[in-house]
């Protein structure tokens, strides 16, 4: 998996996924196992904790879907990609993250916050 628009989409598959079950095989199948994940409000460091970040996205925010904004893009080992947060297809927070592929997984996204409510 080198394509940036496929490791964006499961990426955003990953952290719309409810069922923790299902999230963890997306999580097997696009993380390396001893990934990072860092933006300006959590941190995380393998699938354990990266998938207790989610969870923890979906409890404070119930009812909230990721949609990718924009078009996806990289080169050698690096990608990028915008997305949205919110209700109904409602832009609340949006933010840019960027990611490190290795092997075809992501082993590091450091994530940045473009929009927040107030």
């Amino acid at each position: 998996m080198t394509d940036a628009a496929q490791i964006a989409q499961l990426y955003i598959d990953s952290w719309n996924e409810t069922d923790a079950d299902r999230r963890a095989g997306l999580l097997a199948a696009l993380w390396t196992e001893n990934a990072r994940y860092v933006d300006p409000m959590m941190a995380g460091e393998g699938r354990a904790q990266i998938d207790a970040l989610i969870a923890g996205v979906h409890q404070q925010f119930p009812g909230f879907r990721f949609a990718l904004s924009g078009k996806p893009d990289g080169y050698g080992d690096k990608v990028r990609f915008s997305w949205t947060l919110g209700p109904d297809g409602q832009s609340l927070v949006e933010g840019t993250d960027f990611g490190v592929v290795e092997n075809g997984r992501l082993s590091v996204v450091t994530g940045f916050l473009d929009k927040v409510p107030a």
